[in-house]
C-alpha cells in the first residue's frame, strides 16, 4: 500500500467512512418473499390465477419491507431503471422474454405511482364509482414518486425527513380540483401556521461557507442577509475589489437599463443571463460571480450563466435563504407579498400520498386524518391484493402500452411491465400514463411521431436531496444559525429541516436533540443549453457511487461545522442520498427555447389522450409542482372517459 492509500484511509476513519451506515445502501434491492398470504382466503378464479402469477416475486410480502427507512442511495435507487434504459437504447418487448399472462383485467391501469398516478386513480374511482377496478404500478420500491417519505431512528426516536417533494406551495394559488382533492383527503393547510414553528429559527440566520479549492481557504462566515453586507463581506475570503464590488451591488439603487420603458427593461432581461447583467449592465467583476453561481441552482438546476435574469428578479427570495442584486433600482413595482412557505408535512408531501393510498386501499394506512398519517406505518403487504378494487404493485417497470386492436375500434387496453426478471402482461379499459414523459416513446409506440418527439423534449432535471441524521444541532445554535450556502461545495446549500411538529410528531426543537439536515446537490455543466446540461448531469448522478456521496458529505461536514465541535464520525447517524436523476419537470425558462405559439408548446402536444391512453404528471404542464401533477391528473381523466361515453 502505497503513502497517499495509507493517507486516504486514515482520512477515512476520521470521517467515520467506516461505520456501519454507510453498508445500509446495500439494501436498496428487494428480498423475496412470498404472496401466499393473498391464497387464504376464498378469491375469484381470476383473482387466484393472479396471485398465483405474482406469487414467485413478491419482496412487499417481506416483514422487514419498509422503503421509507432504507439509507443509502434511494429515489432513483438501483434496481429501478435498469429494465426503462434497456427501452430507451433500442429493447424491445419480445426481446425481453416469453410474458406472464396473468389474466387480470382492470377498468383503469395507471402508469406511476406518484402523486399525479394517485391522483389520477382517485379521480377514476370518484367518476366511475367506488367498485372501480384498478391497479397502479410503479418502477420504484416504494410509492409517491418524487414525495418519498425518508425515515430515520435516532436518540431512541423516529425523525423524519422527505425524499423529494417538499411542500404545498401557495395553496392560495391551487385551482378548485386541486385544492377539493387536499379537502377531500382531510388536509387543513390552515393547521401549519399552528403546526409550523415559526418563531424556532426567526433568530437564527444563514451563513456562507466559503471552501478553499474555490475561494483559497475554508471559511465560515455568518450573518448573511442580517448584517450590513460589508461587515458580512469583511470577514470573507475574498480580494478587497470583490468585497467591495458585491456590496455595491447589494447596497445601491441604479437603474442598470437607464432610457428604457418597463417593458423594454424586461425584453432586455428576459434576453440576457443574470451572470451577463451582472457584469455587462451593474459592471460587477468576473472574479465576484462565484459568490452568486449557485444561487439558481434550487429552482432551476444550473447556474446563473443560464438562467435569464428577469427570472431571477421574479424568483425574488422565495425561500428567504438569499436574494438577487441589482434591481432595486429598476423602478420595478415590489413582489406581491406571498404566502408563508410554511404548509409542509413532516415528512414533506410524502404525506400527500400516503393520505391517497390510505383513500384508495385504506387497510394499507391505519388513520384517519391529516395528523395521524404522519406517524401511521404504512403496510406495504396490503397495497397489493387482488380481492380489494384498488392494487397499487411497486418495483414493477412498465415496458408497453397498446390498444387492443384499431385505436378508433378497441375496447381494452393491455400493458407489459417487467417484475422479478419476468414479463407479465395485463389488461385494462383504460390506461393513463402518469410516468416521466419522456419515457413514453418508448413504452407506447403507437403514439403519432409528432407527439413522440414533444414528449421527447420534455427532459427533466437532476438534482439531489440528501438528509444527514445527526445526533444533535449545538453546533448550528452556537453558531446563532439554521441554514448555509456553499457556493462552491459539493452539497451548495445546507439546512436543519423544517421545524413542523403535528399530531403525534414533535420535531426535534431542542439543540440537544437528533435531527435531520437537508443538503442540496444539482449537478450540472456550465456553458451548455440546459437540456444538454440536465443530461450531463444525470449521467454524472447514476456514475456516482455511495461511497463519494458519502465521503463529500462527512468532509464539508466536518469542515463547515468542525469549528463548533461537530464530528462527522461521532455526529453522524445515518445518510439518505435521495438521487433523483429526473428530477425537477422540464419548465420553459431557458436563454435558449423556441418562441412556440400558444397551444403548440411541447408539454401540451404532448400531453392529448390517444384513444383510451391518457398522460398526465407535472411535466404535461411543464411546472414542478405538485398542484400540477393532480391537475394533469383530472384532467387525462376527463380526457379519456369524455372521448368514450
Amino acid at each position: 500500500m502505497g503513502a497517499g492509500e495509507e493517507d486516504d484511509k486514515k482520512k477515512d476513519a476520521v470521517l467515520g467512512m467506516n461505520r456501519d451506515i454507510t453498508r445500509r445502501d446495500f439494501l436498496n434491492g428487494v428480498a423475496i418473499g412470498t404472496g401466499a398470504a393473498l391464497l387464504g382466503r376464498a378469491l375469484s378464479p381470476q383473482q387466484l390465477l393472479a396471485a398465483s402469477a405474482l406469487d414467485d416475486f413478491a419482496p412487499e410480502k417481506a416483514p422487514d419491507y419498509y422503503p421509507p427507512a432504507r439509507m443509502g442511495i434511494r429515489g432513483n435507487h438501483e434496481g429501478s431503471f435498469a429494465t426503462a434504459h434497456k427501452m430507451r437504447d433500442g429493447a424491445s418487448e419480445d426481446s425481453l422474454g416469453e410474458p406472464v399472462q396473468t389474466g387480470e383485467a382492470y377498468d383503469l391501469v395507471v402508469v406511476g405511482g406518484g402523486i399525479s398516478g394517485l391522483a389520477a386513480a382517485y379521480r377514476f374511482r370518484e367518476k366511475t364509482g367506488k367498485d372501480a377496478r384498478i391497479l397502479i404500478l410503479d418502477n420504484h420500491d416504494d410509492f409517491g414518486g418524487h414525495a418519498k417519505r425518508n425515515e430515520f431512528q435516532a436518540g431512541g426516536r423516529m425523525v423524519l425527513s422527505y425524499g423529494g417533494t417538499q411542500s404545498i406551495e401557495s395553496p392560495g394559488r391551487y385551482s378548485a380540483q386541486a385544492r377539493g382533492l387536499l379537502q377531500e383527503l382531510g388536509i387543513d393547510t390552515r393547521k401549519f401556521y399552528k403546526a409550523y414553528d415559526m418563531k424556532l429559527y426567526a433568530k437564527r440566520g444563514t451563513a456562507a461557507f466559503f471552501d478553499k479549492e474555490t475561494f483559497g481557504e475554508d471559511r465560515l462566515v455568518t450573518g448573511m442577509n442580517s448584517t450590513p453586507w460589508p461587515e458580512f463581506l469583511a470577514k470573507a475570503p475574498l480580494s478587497d475589489a470583490v468585497k467591495k464590488d458585491i456590496a455595491r451591488v447589494y447596497t445601491e439603487k441604479v437603474d442598470y437599463l437607464p432610457g428604457l420603458s418597463r417593458e423594454e427593461k424586461i425584453a432586455t432581461l428576459r434576453k440576457i443571463s443574470y451572470a451577463d447583467y451582472l457584469t455587462k449592465h451593474c459592471k460587477l467583476v468576473p472574479e465576484a460571480l462565484p459568490f452568486f453561481q449557485t444561487f439558481t441552482h434550487d429552482l432551476y438546476c444550473v447556474g446563473i450563466e443560464a438562467v435569464p435574469a428577469y427570472t431571477c428578479y421574479e424568483a425574488g427570495d422565495d425561500y428567504g435563504s438569499f436574494t438577487y442584486p441589482g434591481f432595486d433600482g429598476l423602478g420595478f413595482p415590489e413582489h406581491e407579498k406571498e404566502e408563508p412557505y410554511i404548509f409542509h408535512f413532516p415528512d414533506g408531501n410524502a404525506s400527500i400520498a400516503r393520505l391517497l393510498v390510505r383513500s384508495l386501499v385504506p387497510d394499507a394506512i391505519p388513520g384517519s386524518t391529516m395528523e395521524d398519517v404522519v406517524t401511521a406505518r404504512a403496510d406495504y403487504a396490503k397495497l397489493d391484493d387482488a380481492a380489494k378494487p384498488v392494487c397499487i404493485r411497486l418495483n414493477s417497470t412498465v415496458v408497453n402500452v397498446k390498444h387492443v386492436g384499431a385505436k378508433d375500434a378497441a375496447k381494452e387496453t393491455e400493458v407489459a411491465y417487467m417484475r422479478g426478471g419476468k414479463l407479465h402482461t395485463v389488461k385494462g379499459k383504460y390506461c393513463i400514463l402518469a410516468c416521466y414523459n419522456v419515457m413514453i416513446p418508448y413504452i407506447c409506440p403507437e403514439l403519432p411521431d409528432a407527439q413522440k418527439e414533444a414528449l421527447a423534449y420534455l427532459v427533466k432535471a437532476p438534482l439531489v436531496y440528501t438528509h444527514v441524521s445527526i445526533r444533535n444541532w449545538t453546533s448550528f445554535a452556537n453558531l446563532g444559525i439554521h441554514q448555509i450556502l456553499a457556493p462552491g461545495s459539493y452539497h451548495n446549500y445546507i439546512a436543519l429541516d423544517f421545524p413542523v411538529s403535528l399530531g403525534q410528531y414533535e420535531f426535534p426543537s431542542k439543540p440537544e436533540e437528533p435531527a435531520v439536515l437537508f443538503m442540496l446537490r444539482t449537478p450540472c455543466k456550465p456553458g451548455l443549453p440546459v437540456r444538454d446540461q440536465n443530461r450531463a448531469g444525470r449521467y454524472e448522478l447514476l456514475q456516482t457511487p455511495y461511497s463519494k456521496f458519502e465521503r463529500n458529505i462527512r468532509d464539508q461536514l466536518g469542515r463547515m461545522l468542525g469549528g463548533e465541535g461537530f464530528d462527522p464520525a461521532r455526529d453522524i447517524e445515518g445518510i439518505t442520498v435521495n438521487r433523483w436523476a429526473h428530477g425537477y419537470a422540464f419548465t420553459p425558462f431557458g436563454l435558449d427555447l423556441p418562441d412556440w405559439k400558444p397551444g403548440e408548446e411541447p408539454w401540451v402536444l404532448g400531453r392529448k389522450s390517444y384513444g383510451r391512453i391518457g398522460i398526465a404528471n407535472s411535466d404535461a404542464a411543464a411546472s414542478a409542482y405538485t398542484d400540477a401533477a393532480i391537475d394533469q391528473a383530472y384532467r387525462a381523466v376527463s380526457e379519456i372517459l369524455a372521448k368514450q361515453s
